[in-house]
């Protein structure tokens, strides 16, 4: 819906900066606040007057999610991805201004430059000379070749969708690598763009393609980089501890010497750390009730921040079946058996449990100017904002109810519980992560979904565990192994093709399985023929035919009800006021720039 924007304020500006990005969606970027309007920071003792590298002490970061994994192509979480980006580099990354900028690359390869072929089938990157990983080795074109090839391989169990539509990746010498598409791209800025798709070492993971991507312990969770930072200590699921990478590309940077990150019990106790003790300097995702965010804030110690991107908090369906008495093939779909839900896979139940929702009472109540009710799982950019679906903001327990009743899912024993016509009751395992906000969501819809027969049970998982990815645990929403369940997603990009990937059947290779350590995007183990051969109309469209496209694929999901969108989502976050550098980008991390990061002089 909108580009991101940064707004620093200060507990009587929040609100009413808020409601104005709601309301502007047009407007163009705000310019970030002058000094004079943050609260007054105490220059940090004892430091040098400018800072340079390592020089400004430690850095701590609370995320109430914590780290699991430091491979980004074996994460699940976005918390994962964060933890990774310290460490590894892309080729292209964007800006807090949504502006591709280059990071491993010499520049950004364009059709005037000369990088992007004018048949659009390929794109070349030439490497900056001198980079070095933090081994001391110099970085090379065989290592971008390398990271193509290991998540190329279906057994490694890949999570993301940078390399749709990549025929091969080929190094023309020590530092020129062309990346080859199967079909003209007018979009080539995915592969290796983005905190998603970092470079990682050949030399060190080349023994861990395929099938042992997941044994490597010590190359996932202690990769080589070229990042600002390198791993000193790993606990999963509790603390990641960085210290610089000496070898790193600026010399003055980056300007702490170590940096932490650490878990918190919930959002409301990573926002504490930063606004009320001050026992840290950032706290990410902030997914607290507005007035009790304002309130921390008034304590003085530290500011909010916050940026639209394009992040929806939406309850997934899962198109299998997860009963437990089914074994190894609890959730588990293949092409000879998509093993189907008992009710889900009917439209018409889906559709009631989406009509029973007000998403408008979640919205106000729990996210405040935070957040805004959307029937769109793909809610931005504007160009790619459908209108075609804004009936769902209207919620309509008599219109479900009669649904359900035609479709023939009846109360038959009284017992306030509908069944289907086999007999099977509408019985519902609705879970999510932990966390006082997505709790609060539950026990609304459970209320709305009993009122229109639905019995619904409530699960919550710590988020470190819900979010790890660990192909060990029963509890990881890859293995979805409940009816429905709960978090937020987006784009990654402010192209739309990278992220309605994610529901590309192919065959089943999409979808998690033991196959791919369950490693696939299509959750919802939902497999259409037809939405994958627009997808590959999207891949090689441009212009308003390629948001049009984007639209249908929109509409395709929502409209077939694959996934319940709820809440058109702010990313919030808060710094102390001695620290100064953060900036949020909506589609990268919001440590893109960490290696900048310094305390107040």
């Amino acid at each position: 819906m909108k580009h991101p924007r940064l707004w620093r304020m200060n507990h009587l500006f929040f609100l009413l900066a808020l409601l104005a990005i709601i309301f502007a969606a047009c407007a163009p970027p705000a310019a970030a606040p002058t000094a004079g309007e943050q609260p007054a920071a105490p220059a940090a003792a004892g430091l040098p007057p400018e800072p340079g590298r390592g020089t400004d002490g430690e850095l701590v970061l609370v995320y109430w999610q914590e780290v699991s994994i430091l491979n980004p192509y074996l994460a699940s979480g976005t918390k994962d991805f964060h933890g990774a980006s310290l460490i590894l580099d892309p080729l292209l990354e964007f800006n807090e201004n949504v502006e591709l900028v280059p990071v491993l690359a010499e520049e950004v390869p364009t059709l005037e430059n000369g990088g992007v072929s004018e048949d659009l089938m390929s794109i070349t990157y030439k490497l900056r000379p001198g980079i070095l990983w933090s081994d001391g080795t110099p970085l090379t074109a065989e290592d971008v070749v390398f990271t193509w090839e290991y998540c190329a391989d279906p057994a490694t169990g890949c999570t993301v969708q940078n390399f749709v539509g990549v025929a091969s990746v080929e190094a023309l010498d020590e530092l020129t690598v062309r990346v080859n598409f199967t079909d003209p791209t007018p979009y080539p800025y995915t592969a290796f763009v983005g905190y998603l798709s970092p470079i990682i070492q050949k030399a060190q993971f080349q023994n861990c393609k395929g099938e042992a991507a997941q044994a490597c312990s010590e190359q996932n969770t202690n990769p080589i980089g070229t990042g600002p930072y390198k791993v000193a200590e790993f606990r999963a699921n509790d603390t990641v501890v960085y210290a610089v990478n000496e070898n790193y590309r600026n010399p003055n940077q980056p300007h702490f010497a170590r940096v932490i990150i650490k878990g918190a019990e919930d959002a409301s106790a990573s926002a504490r750390a930063v606004l009320e003790t001050g026992e840290a300097d950032y706290g990410w995702n902030l997914q607290v009730e507005p007035a009790v965010l304002l309130d921390m804030e008034a304590k003085g110690k530290g500011t909010i921040m916050s940026a639209f991107g394009a992040n929806v908090e939406r309850i997934l369906i899962n198109f299998t079946n997860p009963d437990p008495n089914l074994g190894e093939k609890r959730s588990l779909w293949t092409p000879e058996d998509p093993n189907p839900h008992p009710f889900l896979t009917d439209i018409n139940v889906r559709k009631a449990l989406s009509m029973a929702i007000d998403r408008n009472i979640i919205a106000e109540q729990l996210y405040g100017p935070g957040g805004k009710p959307t029937c769109n799982l793909l809610a931005g950019p504007p160009a790619v904002a459908s209108t075609n679906n804004d009936a769902c903001l209207q919620q309509d327990i008599e219109g479900a109810n009669k649904l359900l009743d035609e479709a023939g899912y009846l109360d038959s024993n009284g017992d306030g519980i509908r069944e289907t016509p086999d007999g099977v009751p509408l019985r519902i395992l609705y879970q999510t992560s932990t966390n006082a906000v997505r709790q609060k969501t539950q026990a609304l819809i459970q209320q709305w979904w009993k009122q229109i027969g639905v019995e619904t049970e409530l699960k919550n998982v710590e988020a470190a565990v819900f979010f790890g990815g660990d192909p060990a645990s029963p509890d990881t929403y890859n293995k979805f192994y409940a009816d429905v369940e709960m978090f937020t997603n987006g784009p990654d990009n402010p192209d739309p093709q990278q992220y309605l990937a994610n529901w590309l059947c192919d065959g089943g290779a999409n979808i998690p399985s033991p196959a791919n350590n369950w490693g696939g995007s299509n959750v919802e183990r939902w497999c259409s023929e037809e939405y994958d051969a627009l997808f590959a109309q999207l891949r090689t469209a441009t212009g308003e035919e390629r948001n049009r496209l984007a639209i249908a694929l929109n509409d395709m999901l929502v409209q077939n009800y694959v996934a319940i969108p709820l809440v058109f989502r702010a990313s919030v976050s808060a710094y102390s006021n001695t620290l100064s550098g953060p900036n949020i980008s909506g589609f990268e991390t919001e440590e893109w720039n960490i290696e900048t990061w310094h305390r107040v002089r």
